[in-house]
């Protein structure tokens, strides 16, 4: 197989472990191929620590999982150094931490105080850790799966602005259909009997696939046409009024530079993932929610109004024009 025929291997490989979620997987896989990274938000129960885990399973990858915790200090994550015996003596070495893996599932990250939060921000947006004045890379293969519950607030700390900013793409899990649902439930008695027997070890999928996969990403072709629609959405986020009266009243902050080149690059992911060798308009349309939807600061006006990031972002598809 190709590198694309092994990455839809992956794809469908993870959608076998979890049911009615084909959404969030595809997403996840996108962040992926995009080198990003992913917030998953949803109520407990919906299946963001087994598709992390799916993920993980089918994947040549060490799977670090991070409980955050009020309590949690920044060594807790990162490690620290140690006083070592050895044969020259007593010696201090560095002793890496959890997040010095492939694919870390933090959880329940907002419940995390802000030292370890500018920790994490450190490794996601540098690629490297510092402690005691020594930068230490992380893996080739760095991608923080964060979970967080939108309506558990008590002793929670909410991200900062430039935090949320890091993730590539926040997901909003929903719950599956009923007929998705009984499969589910199907699914889990059928590993709850194969957890009674020997289980054979899933196919795993190498890290050098998903290298070449994000080589292959870079040459997909972006037309000046597309790169124009990319930044006229962009800046219809700052400069709302001059679309539509209800935008300019609706969003406080728009997106950041850095949202133009995420928003960029998962459209070049999701075409390539589509099989096709060039965005299309179709390539961001389907992907902007989960790329701006944590990057918008609303006003007052808007909660109000009863309007979210998602239907803000509607309105400012359905105004801005899509360049010739």
């Amino acid at each position: 197989m190709n590198t694309y025929e092994h990455v839809i291997a992956l794809q469908a490989a993870v959608g076998q472990k979890v049911l009615g979620q084909a959404d969030t997987i595809h997403h996840v896989l996108l962040g992926l191929l995009a080198n990003g990274h992913v917030l998953l938000e949803s109520l407990p129960g919906l299946a963001k620590t087994r598709t992390v885990k799916a993920l993980a399973t089918h994947l040549d990858a060490q799977m670090r999982r991070i409980q955050f915790t009020p309590d949690l200090l920044p060594s807790d994550i990162t490690g620290g150094e140690i006083l070592q015996q050895s044969e020259r003596g007593n010696v201090i070495e560095f002793q890496p931490g959890p997040l010095f893996g492939n694919v870390i599932l933090a959880d329940e990250i907002n419940r995390a105080p802000a030292k370890v939060q500018a920790a994490l921000l450190e490794a996601m947006e540098e690629r490297q850790i510092t402690v005691a004045g020594k930068s230490y890379p992380m893996p080739g293969l760095f991608m923080v799966l964060a979970t967080q519950n939108p309506i558990e607030q008590e002793g929670t700390y909410p991200l900062p602005e430039a935090q949320m900013d890091r993730f590539l793409m926040k997901l909003q899990l929903d719950y599956p259909s009923p007929d998705d649902e009984t499969q589910v439930l199907r699914l889990v008695r059928a590993e709850d009997q194969a957890a009674q027997g020997q289980q054979a070890a899933p196919q795993q999928l190498a890290q050098e696939v998903i290298f070449a996969a994000r080589q292959e990403i870079g040459q997909v072709h972006v037309s000046e046409a597309i790169d124009r629609y990319l930044i006229g959405l962009i800046n219809a986020t700052r400069h709302g009024a001059e679309h539509d009266p209800d935008l300019g009243r609706w969003i406080k902050i728009g997106a950041s530079p850095r949202g133009g080149i995420s928003l960029d690059r998962v459209s070049r992911a999701h075409a390539w993932l589509s099989g096709s060798a060039f965005v299309t308009p179709d390539d961001v349309r389907a992907i902007i929610h989960p790329v701006l939807r944590h990057r918008l600061q609303l006003t007052y006006d808007a909660i109000s109004d009863g309007v979210g990031a998602d239907q803000v972002i509607d309105r400012l598809l359905d105004k801005v024009a899509i360049p010739a």
